[in-house]
């Protein structure tokens, strides 16, 4: 099992795999870029966005400065640390570098990578309210609304009824009729005509 084996061993000891990246996280913030190989860059990515992190918290900030002391050594580069990064991305959730693929190293072929930070401003997309689904136009309940017909076609449908009128009537004279005959008259009916 691989339990408490993050990260790259990048073929060194313990101890001497901590003060490199030390020295390289030191000198990425320090000069704000640096060129490396991609494993290393990725490893020295991780630790400087957990200072930069650090850093957000402001410059007032004691304990945040000594968790950052402990990684980078040097206080000058700290204090560029909280006075200039920091405030510069407080308003970036996250993400603060950007690794840059470049061209294999001429003597091992080993793959380049050039780790900087990134420049852009933040652009946040606009996020969806939960239950947004339910206040919508569509719902899985609701009924579709009735389309109203142009008034030109309801004047049309108005003129065809009254002329299909007569004709509906005398059907409905001879049903009535037919019935009559068929059913017996009660004798309450005969009160109510005479009445």
């Amino acid at each position: 099992m691989r339990h408490r084996k993050k990260g790259r061993k990048l073929g060194r000891t313990w101890s001497h795999k901590k003060a490199m990246l030390r020295n390289m996280v030191t000198t990425f913030l320090e000069r704000e870029q640096i060129e490396t190989t991609d494993a290393k860059a990725k490893e020295v990515r991780s630790l400087a966005e957990r200072l930069v992190t650090l850093a957000k918290r402001g410059p007032d900030d004691l304990a945040a400065r000594r968790q950052a002391l402990r990684v980078v050594r040097d206080k000058k580069v700290v204090a560029k640390l909280f006075n200039e990064i920091g405030p510069r991305y407080a308003d970036r959730p996250g993400g603060y570098t950007r690794i840059i693929k470049v061209e294999e190293r001429r003597g091992d072929a080993a793959p380049l990578s050039m780790l900087a930070f990134v420049t852009e401003p933040v652009e946040f997309k606009e996020r969806k309210k939960k239950g947004a689904w339910k206040e919508g136009p569509l719902t899985l309940h609701a009924k579709p609304e009735p389309v109203e017909e142009p008034e030109a076609a309801v004047e049309e449908d108005v003129e065809v009824a009254a002329s299909e009128k007569p004709a509906e009537g005398e059907a409905q004279a001879e049903e009535t009729a037919d019935d009559a005959g068929d059913e017996p008259e009660a004798p309450g009916d005969d009160e109510k005509q005479e009445g």
